[in-house]
């Protein structure tokens, strides 16, 4: 099987960082999120990957080759423009023959068991929220009580982690969101499935207090068993 790994963003919310490195060259804890990407992936097996990459590609690829690709067969599919998710998948899968394939977004960090997904196609991840936010506890407009950061409870995000057909590939727009056009179309045909996951630790990395609150996070007493 094969792994789609999305790398193409700019990152601007993370400048000035990402004005001379692209997004998936920032270290974690002085290791790459491509890097930590990949090595999730040979974790369940899967060593052949497509990183499907735009803004700074030449760096991204430089770096992989200095690294011997970590023991990976590794192919790039560049964007000159940008082309949305639906785009880059439907461009990069010009390099799978398999039935199914793996999409992956580039920018996350997480311990979510990816075999669970693997047991069936067209199956996505859902993790279950985290406020970023205190929350209030409120009745009659009084405030009861102030809650931290905190699960809430049966509301379901997207983390970015998809199992899908190759048969898919009929939907997927030349330009666009597989989120915003293909998904919802699955949806309207009922072929999308998930797999829910409860404690699970998951940080995308979209600002400079992702990448301090990842960092200390997968230190951890309770996650750093997975980072190894």
């Amino acid at each position: 099987m094969k792994a789609i790994i999305l790398a193409g963003g700019r990152g601007k919310r993370l400048r000035p960082i990402t004005d001379k490195i692209p997004k998936p060259l920032i270290p974690i804890n002085n290791k790459p999120l491509i890097e930590r990407t990949i090595k999730y992936l040979k974790k369940y097996g899967i060593t052949e990957i497509i990183i499907s990459s735009g803004y700074k590609s030449n760096l991204i690829e430089k770096f992989l080759k200095k690294k011997k690709n970590f023991g990976c067969d590794i192919i790039f599919s560049t964007e000159n423009t940008p082309l949305g998710t639906g785009g880059a998948i439907k461009k990069a899968l010009k390099y799978v023959n398999e039935e199914s394939f793996v999409v992956l977004n580039g920018d996350i960090v997480t311990n979510i068991d990816l075999k669970k997904i693997l047991k069936k196609t067209n199956t996505i991840a859902a993790n279950e929220l985290k406020t970023k936010f205190g929350t209030m506890d409120i009745k009659n407009n009084k405030i009861l009580k102030f809650n931290e950061k905190k699960d809430v409870s049966n509301v379901w995000m997207n983390p970015g982690i998809y199992h899908l057909s190759k048969d898919i590939e009929k939907l997927i727009p030349k330009k666009g969101s597989l989120e915003g056009i293909v998904f919802p179309k699955m949806v309207k045909n009922k072929s999308l499935e998930t797999v829910k996951f409860k404690n699970a630790l998951w940080f995308s990395i979209d600002s400079h207090k992702d990448i301090e609150e990842c960092s200390k996070e997968i230190k951890s007493k309770k996650y750093s068993k997975y980072f190894k």
